[in-house]
């Protein structure tokens, strides 16, 4: 007998091990892959790095209650105007009825609409702060988005504070029609009262951002930042290209793209932005008032105005005067 005979003759006399290899079960969420690179990391360790690949720098998206986590100092958060929720004043509906994409997108999410409002402190400076979240129907900007906005912004113009509103969105929310489109002016309006009164407005912008949103508040910064390789933009790529008959740069409207062309003034990856975000508001914070402050009265009315519930059935159209 061989010598290779033998031990193939001995391996098949062995019994098979008695204890048996089973795969182990992952739970879900315990890991998360990138998108971009494949990487598995331990979904603990993503979170504990603002959801930020290790390996390859991919910023992956988070909803706007992790966003205020990353940002706002704990226990100093005080929610603004979340009582708003959308009507549907054009009875609209395509496959689905518009009030059903409302119910469904406020089940899933927990918000009523796609932006949260209100103050809190950032490394302890007090700031203004509105967080665009994209879970809800894309980020879509209707009449409530707009009015918390806005809100917000005058909110930021009567307590001085600083506003800085985080943007990811689709645009402007094609269900309510005219009276989405009209937020973009609305917003606009207050960012101009919020610049005269010489007061920071900082726009951070996220992937993606585009539509309405770019083409109003989210350009309007005295200072406008953006997270690495976001989209951002107006119309879609294929629709411009098809307008002008060329072939875009691979890297068109992507925030590398802008910062070189001058559309943003700096990309800040998320696990620097709280830091940059309070620095800039040190550097600009003015040392002492530059218009008189309100009355006491006056001041009174308006944060009752600014903080009120809506008239009944009109949640969404509040006039802005």
């Amino acid at each position: 007998m061989s010598l290779f005979d033998w031990f193939a003759n001995r391996e098949k006399a062995e019994p098979p091990s008695r204890v048996q290899q089973q795969e182990r079960e992952i739970a879900d969420g315990l890991w998360t892959k990138c998108p971009a690179c494949a990487v598995l990391t331990y979904t603990k360790d993503l979170q504990a790095n603002q959801m930020v690949c290790g390996e390859c720098g991919h910023h992956l998206r988070v909803d706007s209650d992790e966003r205020i986590r990353q940002l706002i100092d704990a226990k100093t958060w005080q929610p603004l105007n979340d009582h708003l929720q959308p009507t549907d004043p054009l009875q609209f509906r395509d496959r689905k009825a518009y009030q059903d994409r409302i119910k469904e997108s406020q089940r899933s999410t927990q918000l009523k609409d796609a932006v949260q409002t209100g103050t809190g402190l950032l490394d302890g400076l007090p700031a203004a702060l509105g967080v665009m979240d994209f879970r809800f129907m894309g980020g879509s900007m209707g009449s409530v988005v707009g009015e918390k906005l806005c809100r917000l912004i005058e909110y930021g113009t009567l307590e001085r504070l600083p506003v800085i509103i985080i943007c990811a969105s689709g645009g402007a929310r094609m269900q309510e029609g005219m009276l989405s489109l009209m937020q973009m002016a609305k917003i606009s309006g207050a960012l101009e009262r919020h610049r005269a009164a010489k007061l920071l407005y900082i726009p951070v912008l996220t992937h993606p951002t585009t539509g309405g949103v770019t083409a109003s508040f989210a350009m309007l910064g005295d200072l406008i930042l953006a997270e690495p390789k976001a989209t951002i933009g107006f119309a879609g790529r294929r629709v411009i290209e098809q307008t002008i008959r060329e072939k875009l740069p691979e890297d068109f409207q992507t925030s590398e793209y802008l910062l070189q062309h001058g559309f943003v003034d700096a990309i800040v990856p998320r696990t620097q932005l709280k830091r940059a975000l309070a620095q800039l508001i040190s550097l600009h914070q003015p040392f002492s008032p530059v218009l008189p402050p309100l009355g006491a009265e006056v001041k009174r009315l308006e944060k009752e105005r600014l903080t009120q519930p809506p008239i009944p059935n009109s949640q969404s159209l509040t006039p802005n005067p």
